[in-house]
């Protein structure tokens, strides 16, 4: 079945996916809270949608069925059609830009927005789902209008026992398929043999403790400039230099805060699993986190609390939690072994103060917290970004770092980073347009893709 099949379909040609992990709807999709205590259930029931709609802006009402229709279309083009394609040359990207033009899918997403809704808060509502991958309603191409699509199609999930169980069953499948997992094993070195202009080949990689791993192939799902410019010699790369890496736009960084507490009954009353909590300010808060880099006086979060959907998350009479608020990765200067504790306090008051969760502090059996710093220091995420590079416009599709190296002809990039982007769904995809590609470049019958590697040949994944 091809690419464009599945995505109609909704199925794989692999085994059920119930055996390896428990995923459940959500409903709603997501709460949206705005400033003034008010909010918009989002949960891809037409009917639904229009009443919250008219609620908040009966003129606004001609312009979603107009919005609607227009997502359906870069949906069908962007992401049924195209979905699967992968952009290795430019001609591939100029194949399709006249159609995306001819869509409107290519200038910023709020601008998009706002020809079909007055109201801000419905601007908001259907603008704010690339926040959740890293990328700026202001800068993002409006093809991320197919995001609410993709939903009203499918649906929100979450799998039981949380992403760990999500990990374990991926594990489990990778092993059933042969795979072998090295865990604690940092990357030093990946070994290239080669010259500058010539043709290059990954031979293997060296771990932190001096052990060397032979490979025929080497797939990095690190971060993409961490790849290059700590794992590889600057003297085997032509295309991807230190300069043009560094010029590369990385996401928005964020602090997470983690916590449990105690559960009176209430909460679940008004908070949902997923909650988008949009602080006074949506665009000038964009501008600070993305392009000024500063830390705002205000902020908006998405907490999430996954016990109310799962209550083994939690101990019995208490619920897990945590909430994302976005800030400006470590191209700023902010201090966040200052900076962090100080905002964290101030949303967690806040969520106790505006009757989000009442009495929080009092409540509260754990915390904890983590800034752009452990992005950058522990995960080996450049400049601390949490999303890989910025989904705009020039850093999509065939601009996108390539799954595929320009400069080393074994060597393939996987995750976020790379085509077509960020977000479980795009990071799928983007797993099996690599192995693909993989096949392709080593001459293996496409039956043997299994959409989360290959058979062959022996490979060493960083």
């Amino acid at each position: 079945m091809d690419p464009a099949n599945r995505v109609r379909t909704g199925i794989t040609s692999g085994p059920n996916t119930s055996k390896y992990v428990k995923i459940v709807p959500i409903l709603p999709f997501y709460r949206i809270y705005f400033d003034d205590g008010t909010y918009f259930d989002y949960d891809g029931d037409p009917e639904s949608t229009r009443r919250q709609i008219e609620a908040i802006e009966p003129a606004d009402l001609a312009g979603y069925e107009r919005f609607h229709a227009a997502a359906k279309a870069i949906f069908d083009r962007g992401f049924v059609e195209l979905g699967y394609t992968y952009f290795g040359t430019i001609i591939d990207m100029l194949k399709v830009a006249p159609d995306l033009i001819q869509l409107d899918a290519l200038r910023p997403l709020l601008s998009f927005v706002k020809d079909y809704f007055k109201s801000p808060k419905l601007q908001q509502v259907f603008s704010f789902e690339p926040l959740l991958v890293g990328g700026s309603p202001l800068s993002v191409p409006a093809i991320y209008a197919m995001i609410h699509f993709v939903e009203k199609t499918w649906g929100i999930h979450f799998a039981m026992g949380g992403t760990g169980e999500l990990v374990n069953g991926f594990v489990r499948k990778f092993e059933e398929l042969g795979g072998k997992i090295q865990y604690n094993s940092e990357v030093a070195k990946i070994d290239v043999e080669g010259s500058f202009f010539g043709k290059k080949t990954a031979k293997g990689i060296e771990l932190t403790d001096k052990s060397y791993h032979a490979a025929d192939l080497v797939a990095s799902n690190g971060d993409y400039a961490n790849t290059y410019m700590k794992l590889i010699d600057a003297k085997y790369r032509f295309i991807n230099q230190d300069l043009k890496v560094k010029l590369t736009r990385q996401s928005m960084s964020v602090l997470v805060i983690y916590f449990g507490f105690k559960a009176d009954g209430l909460e679940s009353l008004d908070l949902q699993h997923h909650n988008i909590i949009l602080g006074p300010r949506y665009e000038e808060l964009l501008k600070e986190i993305f392009d000024k880099k500063v830390l705002s006086p205000d902020f908006s979060q998405y907490l999430h609390i996954p016990s109310l959907t799962d209550p083994s998350m939690a101990p019995d009479g208490h619920h897990a939690a945590y909430t994302l608020v976005p800030v400006p990765n470590n191209g700023s200067d902010i201090d966040w072994d200052v900076e962090g504790p100080k905002l964290t306090e101030r949303v967690l008051s806040f969520l106790e103060e505006r009757g989000y969760i009442p009495d929080l502090k009092s409540r509260l059996v754990y915390q904890s917290h983590i800034t752009p710093d452990y992005f950058e220091g522990t995960l080996n995420s450049y400049l601390g970004n949490a999303f890989g590079v910025e989904p705009v416009l020039v850093q999509s599709a065939f601009f996108r770092p390539h799954n595929r190296s320009e400069d080393i002809h074994n060597l393939y990039l996987v995750g976020a980073n790379t085509q077509p982007g960020g977000g479980t769904p795009s990071v799928m995809m983007c797993a099996k347009m690599t192995a693909r590609e993989i096949a392709k470049n080593f001459n293996i019958a496409p039956d043997v893709v299994n959409g989360i590697g290959v058979a062959e040949p022996e490979a060493a994944a960083v």
